[in-house]
């Protein structure tokens, strides 16, 4: 990093755009470039942090909170945060940017964009078709709404492109930022 602040990624989308994927990829290399980097995954959080709560806006708005919280805590301390939680409402997302921009930090919104088709057709999990035979009421893009962001810093169209392009703008963007040493190009001689 080109200094000891940290920064928050926060990728948002629906549930199967590619927000793990492209956390999967992104985490290895802000490592190989120096960086001390935290992965918040939403499944992970609302499993260990956000235990018992529901999904209900309410209880959606205080599991993104407390990602954000603790992306906050971490970031104030010069590490790279990688959020990757759908986070479907934009006025508690604004919420997050604000807390992390207040301590300093750069605040760095993603949005997986893909359609609610384009992630039907890949669920593995088949929460989609759970959704649709009404057996997961409330879920986000079905039955509940997901607000994309106005104004994201990267927008990856991860319903069509490859990852490899998406992390490509990810990586452009945070070393336009300053945010990320640009890597050295292989076998570079004098």
């Amino acid at each position: 990093m080109s200094s000891d602040k940290g920064f928050v990624i926060w990728f948002t989308g629906l549930s199967g755009s590619g927000k793990s994927t492209l956390t999967e990829a992104l985490a290895p290399v802000l490592r190989e470039r120096g960086c001390r980097v935290e992965v918040l995954d939403g499944d992970v959080v609302r499993t260990n942090l956000s235990k018992g709560l529901g999904f209900s806006k309410e209880d959606r708005d205080t599991n993104v909170l407390r990602i954000g919280f603790v992306a906050n805590l971490l970031a104030r301390n010069g590490v790279a945060v990688i959020t990757a939680a759908i986070s479907p409402y934009r006025n508690i997302r604004d919420r997050v940017r604000a807390l992390v921009e207040a301590d300093g930090a750069a605040f760095v919104e993603v949005h997986a964009g893909a359609t609610v088709e384009q992630c039907e057709a890949r669920d593995v999990k088949g929460l989609y078709a759970e959704a649709r035979a009404g057996n997961l009421p409330g879920f986000t893009g079905v039955d509940d709404p997901y607000e994309p962001p106005l104004n994201p810093e990267v927008r990856c169209d991860t319903g069509s492109e490859p990852v490899q392009q998406s992390l490509g703008r990810i990586l452009a963007y945070l070393e336009s930022r300053g945010l990320l040493r640009a890597a050295v190009a292989a076998g570079m001689d004098s």
